[in-house]
């Protein structure tokens, strides 16, 4: 009886320590995203059409990132003026773009920013100049794991600090699903700049002024789930799906030595606050069901907008109403834009804008 309980209990030991291999491999696989999408290599034509310019940047934890800026274009010709500067005829906005004013584009989990740049950046530049940024361990950047947006915050502030260099003094974030995570991430983790570094140090050496930390002045994010765990459950078969990925982020979490769920949307999108965020969800999503979609936005506050469109699934809310996407974002956008200009006026002409480039930038040849 003694031989047969050891016997037993060994084997379950032996099971249990197996699926924690598997486990482990699992959440491994899981932090390894694919670095280029499969429709990448017909995108060269887009991109070269785009131009702009080819860039590196290090993210704040020392990482070489690739990047892309397209300098803002200039304005659309003028609606019939009107007793408002900023608004044309029949209230379509006349938009006077500001160099200083730049979007911060942030792809998801898979392949690189060339498609969001190509789908997103002709219309986004007409409101201000756009960086597509690489994360880590994607495109043409360096080496490093996927963590849905709890490492992927020190891309941000490194592109930030790229932007501050160069003379940009407010910036919109954009992203759709994990680009959308790491936004709403990196407004909580790394503040919107309207307040002094908590963490600056007192009695430092005299020397240059470092660049002034460029405010966020909105997010935009599109196709962002409650949890990380909810995008990786809705691919996985079976009624314990949602079990399964949350062992996923278990091993993920003891590989990192952090846990990604610790940035979950739904436990910080309310710290957002007070900075305007536009939330997207596709109708015909089931990546992130509406109902997870509905979830979110209830806990994101009152400075919050959400936006269902019909018919969209993941991500696919611009291709499946390209006219409207553009307007509802251009408009909102705009609007963040224009109203930190009561704060900080518009410097310089506006017009064909280019940012000024600092001498000394942290840019990686």
């Amino acid at each position: 009886m003694i031989r047969r309980t050891l016997a037993a209990a060994a084997t379950v030991g032996l099971s249990a320590l197996t699926l924690r291999m598997v486990s482990e491999r699992a959440a491994r696989r899981l932090l390894d995203a694919p670095r280029v999408g499969p429709d990448e290599a017909a995108l060269g034509p887009a991109l070269d059409a785009l131009g702009g310019e080819v860039v590196r940047i290090r993210s704040r934890d020392g990482l070489r990132l690739a990047a892309r800026w397209l300098p803002v274009e200039g304005p659309a010709p003028a609606a019939a003026p009107t007793a408002d500067a900023t608004t044309g005829a029949a209230g379509t906005p006349a938009w006077r773009p500001d160099p200083h004013e730049a979007i911060l584009l942030l792809h998801g989990y898979t392949g690189s920013i060339a498609p969001d740049l190509v789908e997103y950046g002709p219309f986004l530049r007409r409101t201000a100049g756009v960086l597509g940024l690489d994360f880590r361990g994607h495109g043409g950047s360096d080496a490093g794991p996927t963590t849905f947006g709890l490492l992927e915050v020190e891309d941000v502030a490194g592109s930030l600090a790229w932007l501050g260099a160069r003379g940009v003094i407010s910036v919109a974030l954009v992203g759709t699903s994990m680009g959308g995570i790491t936004a709403i991430a990196a407004v909580t983790v790394l503040g919107d700049g309207s307040l002094a570094s908590a963490d600056a140090i007192p009695d430092v050496p005299d020397g240059p002024a470092p660049p002034i930390r460029p405010r966020v002045v909105a997010v935009v994010a599109d196709s962002v789930a409650s949890s990380v765990v909810v995008p990786v459950a809705s691919r996985l078969p079976g009624p314990a799906a949602t079990f399964v990925a949350g062992r996923l982020f278990d091993g993920a979490a003891r590989t990192l030595g952090a846990d990604p769920r610790s940035t979950d949307p739904i436990k910080i999108v309310g710290l957002v606050a007070p900075v305007p965020l536009l939330l997207i969800h596709g109708a015909a999503d089931t990546t992130v069901p509406p109902a997870d979609g509905e979830r979110l936005a209830e806990a994101a506050g009152p400075s919050a907008e959400h936006w269902v469109v019909p018919g969209a699934e993941h991500s696919r809310a611009h291709a499946t109403d390209p006219a409207g996407y553009e307007l509802r974002v251009s408009t909102f956008l705009q609007d963040a834009f224009a109203g930190s200009r009561t704060a900080m006026p518009i410097i310089g002409t506006p017009g064909p804008a280019t940012v000024p480039v600092d001498p000394a930038p942290p840019v990686e040849d």
